[in-house]
């Protein structure tokens, strides 16, 4: 088990206290049956270290199954902790009840993947985006409306949507609803969980401009989670790489594609496709499948896909270091200047 990382050095636009700040962090699910032992284990998150200061976008990229959607889940509180600890603005939120989390999920929203399978069918979009204002009993019924007006103003909407339905718009404008719904209680963060994978390509781009523009209006805090490495290049100013329940690379946007220093992040920039086919690229694409998460490796969770794998890898797992300017890495030979000898 790697041993938590000190603070990063901060964002140039961010103040030096991060909003969010998670040491061992654990999320782990109990699967199937065993009459005659334990039940089978899944460890979905398994020990992720992650800070993410006010104002600034945070990427987050991986294959589908390496845990970035339930650990979007765990930091809302949506799951409850296996173990470690979750800050947010200084409070440990991992362990609160219920009633202790009612001004935290004031000020932590989360824009899902699917727009129309977030959105009750049966509410007007009025009541869709009144909800969270009503249960935390902020204005009075007309005061909402207006405020509904708002928001519908702010991500491209006419007033006139707020008495129509879910089914009757496109999918980039469900989306357009859920994210003003996500907004309406004017939070400090909002989780965003694949937001435009569902989108049409010409839909995306719309989609991420308006949220930097919301982010510059509002002061907001993004978690981006994403499987395009293209947008993800655009919209973040750091970005962590997350493969099966832990983070193995994170740095600024720029310093990432620079220099990527883990074997996975290498691969994962390499399965880009680019518009020349005689390009040669860096590095091998990605190769085999991600392990079941309830079969992790031993030592080094990658070594069964990396090139570069040592018996090293294969016995001790490589701790989340730093490489140089606040880049960290979780690889035994990440800045080394001597590439290792495959076994």
């Amino acid at each position: 088990m790697s041993e938590p990382y000190s603070s990063l050095p901060t964002p140039g636009k961010v103040s030096e206290a991060p909003l969010v700040s998670v040491r061992n962090l654990h999320k782990h699910f109990t699967v199937g049956r065993n009459l005659f032992g334990p039940k089978p284990t899944l460890r979905a998150v398994d020990g992720v270290d992650l800070d993410i200061y006010p104002g600034e976008t945070l990427g987050l990229v991986g294959e589908s199954g390496c845990g970035k959607s339930t650990l979007a889940r765990t930091l809302i509180r949506l799951y409850q902790p296996t173990s470690g600890e979750m800050l947010f603005d200084g409070t440990d939120v991992a362990k609160a009840d219920e009633r202790a989390l009612v001004p935290f999920r004031r000020r932590v929203q989360m824009i899902f993947q699917d727009p129309y399978a977030s959105l009750n069918g049966r509410m007007t979009v009025r009541d869709l985006i009144a909800e969270p204002l009503e249960i935390a009993k902020i204005g009075t019924p007309e005061s909402r409306t207006e405020k509904v007006h708002e928001l519908l103003a702010r991500v491209g909407l006419h007033r006139d949507h707020a008495n129509r339905f879910a089914h009757e718009f496109s999918g980039g404008q469900r989306q357009r609803i859920g994210i003003a719904r996500a907004i309406a209680l004017e939070p400090d963060l909002v989780i965003c969980d694949e937001p435009i994978s569902a989108l049409d390509v010409s839909v995306q781009a719309q989609v991420v401009n308006m949220l930097e523009d919301l982010q510059d209006q509002l002061g907001l805090t993004y978690l981006f989670i994403t499987h395009d490495l293209s947008m993800v290049r655009h919209i973040s100013d750091r970005i962590g790489v997350m493969y099966l329940g832990k983070i193995v690379e994170l740095a600024s946007n720029t310093d990432l594609y620079r220099r990527p220093s883990h074997p996975y992040t290498q691969a994962l920039l390499a399965s880009i496709p680019v518009p020349d086919p005689t390009a040669t690229r860096p590095s091998e694409p990605m190769r085999g499948e991600i392990p079941s998460p309830m079969h992790i490796p031993t030592g080094c969770r990658f070594r069964t896909r990396c090139p570069m794998a040592t018996e090293l890898c294969a016995s001790t797992e490589p701790a989340l270091k730093d490489i140089g300017g606040g880049h960290l890495a979780a690889c035994h030979y990440a800045g080394d200047a001597v590439t290792p000898r495959a076994a």
